[in-house]
């Protein structure tokens, strides 16, 4: 489906564009929309469970005096987890989640695990490339709106890239890319 690029020139689309314009959504792999399920489970079958609890223990000893601060700390946790259900609800009503034919493997896109060579210290590595919403570096989820994830998008095997980052200037090669 090709669109018009800046200066009249056409450009062909790849598949996570022409699945966001349409929903306009948020585009999750199916481990992230996973792993938010799981959160979004233990937050209502577990936590909110456990604070309701703490809050009717208080109520039981009469622990509800204007200087109870360990009933302010419990109301705080209950309201951040009473957020955090909503946010994740407010997700899960505006995601799309990717099949894993919609991953692409001809160049980098939202789901693709790339392989990438560091041309510096010539490390080879892998990231997935992701929204933001289920980034975790810690895990090697790059988010596509990052220096490192921008850089790499729509980029094909044997490109280079440089980007900016944090700590300068940085040179990969894209090695791979696969689901």
């Amino acid at each position: 489906m090709p669109t018009r690029a800046p200066g009249g020139q056409r450009k062909r689309m790849n598949e996570a564009e022409i699945i966001t314009e349409p929903l306009g959504g948020i585009l999750l792999t199916p481990q992230g929309y996973h792993m938010l399920q799981v959160e979004l489970e233990h937050l209502t079958m577990v936590k909110r469970p456990e604070i309701a609890d703490r809050i009717r223990e208080s109520q039981q000893h009469g622990e509800f005096s204007e200087d109870n601060s360990e009933l302010d700390e419990v109301k705080f946790e209950q309201a951040m987890v009473e957020n955090r259900i909503a946010e994740l609800k407010g997700m899960f009503g505006n995601a799309h989640v990717l099949e894993e034919d919609q991953i692409p493997t001809d160049r980098v896109g939202i789901g693709s695990l790339v392989t990438v060579n560091d041309l510096q210290f010539d490390d080879q590595f892998q990231i997935r490339v992701v929204s933001s919403i289920e980034s975790d570096p810690t895990r090697d989820l790059v988010s596509n709106e990052s220096p490192m994830g921008t850089a790499l998008y729509g980029h094909s095997a044997g490109d280079d890239i440089v980007f900016e980052a944090p700590e300068g200037k940085k040179r990969y090669k894209v090695i791979s890319i696969t689901r």
